[in-house]
């Protein structure tokens, strides 16, 4: 009865989230392959708020592709050829029809250019997050992260935004693509009292992505973009996949990248005035 009762529970939430025209891929021009037009280029910085297709930039936002760039540097761009490179106090911006109360996450990749503490602002208003992205965790170039929020609002605005000050007025963050997923909230089964046990509901993953997914601690990130559970620790853990990790149950699994500074958790309630046996069983 109890994986009847998880079937049921799964199958009334995709019906209900597919009757409402369901999220799960890229932003509009999301992957940012549709660049301005040639004389809103001004070699590679974009010129105008409105320049970039699908999304509103403010500040020194520049269009890079995946190559070598003046001064010897080079930008890695993992997917596609193209990407956006925010400056001082820059932000590229889009806003998104969503369902008021519905939990959302976003993924998107993103990689320092320049100084070695610089920081990320998430923001889908009133909530935001820092993501510091100084840490590389995979050897492409650049990694991959989620964010999750809850709307409000039938339209709301989501924004990168690098808020750094650096001597170089070109140094920022490289967001590389966004992509948005519309989550299920799965419920405890009379077998087990985890909800979503097996991490079977969590953030967009790019195809062909071997890097994962970055999920942020709660410091960072009041929603969680894996549903059911916490990001306790102050380092992010790692959200994969079968098709490119080992993965022993399941398609999708949690990495603990952080050894013993990783930690995820779940609250669990008393009912009708008993206590629960809870016994989880982690697989490495």
């Amino acid at each position: 009865m109890g994986a009847l009762h998880l079937f049921l529970v799964l199958l009334s939430c995709y019906i209900g989230v597919l009757k409402a025209q369901f999220l799960d891929g890229f932003l509009a021009n999301g992957n940012f392959e549709t660049g301005p037009r040639e004389d809103k280029l001004n070699k590679t910085v974009i010129m105008g708020r409105k320049s970039l297709p699908s999304w509103t930039i403010r500040g020194h936002v520049e269009y890079v592709s995946g190559s070598p760039q003046r001064g010897g540097m080079y930008f890695t761009v993992p997917r596609g050829v193209h990407a956006v490179r925010l400056g001082n106090d820059a932000s590229v911006s889009q806003d998104i029809t969503v369902k008021p109360g519905t939990l959302y996450s976003l993924t998107f990749s993103a990689t320092r250019t320049c100084a070695q503490d610089e920081v990320l602002r998430v923001s889908v208003p009133p909530l935001s997050g820092d993501l510091p992205i100084q840490t590389l965790y995979s050897s492409t170039g650049g990694d991959t992260y989620a964010w999750g929020f809850i709307p409000t609002k039938k339209t709301v605005q989501v924004i990168f935004h690098n808020v750094g000050i650096e001597e170089d007025p070109a140094c920022g963050p490289l967001l590389d693509a966004v992509a948005i997923k519309e989550l299920c909230r799965p419920m405890p089964t009379r077998d087990n009292l985890v909800k979503n046990g097996g991490f079977e509901e969590g953030p967009h993953v790019f195809q062909n992505s071997t890097t994962g997914v970055l999920l942020p601690p709660k410091q960072e990130d009041r929603t969680s973009p894996l549903p059911g559970w916490i990001i306790e620790s102050l380092k992010a853990v790692r959200f994969i996949d079968a098709a490119h990790h080992a993965v022993p149950f399941g398609q999708f699994a949690v990495e603990l990248v952080a050894g013993r500074e990783s930690a995820i958790s779940q609250l669990q309630h008393k009912q009708k005035s008993k206590w629960k046996l809870l016994s989880l069983t982690l697989l490495i």
